[in-house]
């Protein structure tokens, strides 16, 4: 059975080689203060920076979801207020996080077909951050890379964090475009949920010293002073950092992905768009490249994805406020030609 759930999705055809290989090379009772570990950790963030493009000047720090990467970036880099854009469930629940933790944090909606314009955005003055989901899972949206550079310079002085959850190891993310970048390892990486991702800026760490918050045991400034020894601040995730090591060794440069992920996409749009199926997003300007939603009424929904299980596929259910009249595809790195081309084959007749 081959799921197309957009998270957590299928995992790397390699992956029982890795956890074996992890086994028998004594991985998984390394110390995390060992020397051992500090050398896979140098490795793995220099393959990061390699394989994903990470400008040389930007800090990577291991977490252990997206989910803690909410709350880390509302404790460190934020004294009192950001301002959330969201045209999502994911997206809205970012924004729920940090309005726990400061209150006056507020949230801008917008529609799935909209394209965010930088000089209409309602940022206020005293709005420190803004914050976006670059790719929403929940709809199959993302904000397109001139959108971001537009912002960028319509509000220099602001720091921009992203969740590119659902993007990250498979779109060639702009990173200077922005200070504060994050994703979970259970989508695009094709590895088992339990790893996070946390980039930030010189910029963002520049903030993180000035607001100089270490009452947390997530606090970014603590995480930021043990990773310059490649190191943690509490015992991490040692066989998901090594599993990523091993997904970057065997994985192409971010550039090749980026276009194979597009190719896919295209080809998934126009089985997908016929008759009694569509895409939910109709701006191709908005569209994901890793994550379809296709949108038909709710029986025919319920009807084609049975058909899907009886054929081996499961598709990803659909999310929110589309739960009951969508599917869901993912369109990310793990998956064969041979997987895609049957799913694709599948879903042509109704067209």
């Amino acid at each position: 059975m081959t799921t197309f759930f957009p998270g957590p999705s299928k995992v790397r055809p390699e992956l029982g080689q890795y956890l074996q290989d992890a086994f028998t090379n004594g991985i998984l009772s390394v110390s995390h203060r060992s020397e051992a570990f500090n050398q896979m950790s140098e490795q793995t963030l220099q393959l990061l920076r390699e394989k994903l493009a990470i400008p040389d000047s930007y800090t990577i720090l291991y977490t252990s979801s997206a989910t803690e990467c909410w709350e880390i970036i509302s404790q460190s880099f934020t004294r009192k207020k950001a301002a959330h854009f969201s045209s999502g469930a994911f997206g809205d629940k970012w924004f729920q996080y940090a309005q726990a933790i400061h209150p006056a944090a507020h949230k801008v909606p917008f529609h799935v077909t909209t394209e965010l314009v930088a000089d209409y955005m309602d940022v206020f003055e005293d709005d420190e951050m803004i914050c976006l989901t670059q790719n929403e899972t929940s709809n199959g949206t993302q904000i397109s890379f001139d959108t971001l550079s537009e912002i960028r310079g319509a509000h220099p002085n602001r720091l921009v964090a992203l969740d590119c959850t659902s993007s990250m190891a498979g779109i060639n993310l702009p990173y200077i475009l922005g200070d504060i970048w994050f994703a979970s390892v259970q989508k695009c990486f094709g590895l088992p949920a339990g790893l996070g991702l946390l980039i930030l800026s010189p910029a963002a760490v520049e903030r993180a010293r000035d607001i100089n918050d270490t009452r947390f045991y997530n606090s970014a400034l603590t995480m930021i002073g043990h990773i310059e020894k490649f190191q943690t601040s509490c015992t991490p995730n040692v066989l998901g950092i090594y599993l990523l090591n091993r997904v970057l060794q065997d994985s192409p440069r971010i550039e090749e992905t980026d276009a194979l992920l597009r190719s896919r996409m295209a080809r998934y749009i126009q089985a997908a768009d016929g008759k009694n199926l569509r895409p939910l997003v109709t701006n191709d300007s908005v569209r994901s490249t890793t994550v379809l939603a296709v949108q038909a009424d709710p029986e025919l929904i319920a009807g084609i994805k049975a058909e899907a299980k009886a054929e081996g596929m499961l598709l990803g259910s659909g999310y929110g406020n589309w739960k009951n009249d969508t599917f869901r595809i993912a369109n990310f790195p793990a998956y064969t030609d041979a997987e895609v081309d049957k799913l694709i084959s599948f879903l042509k007749p109704r067209a």
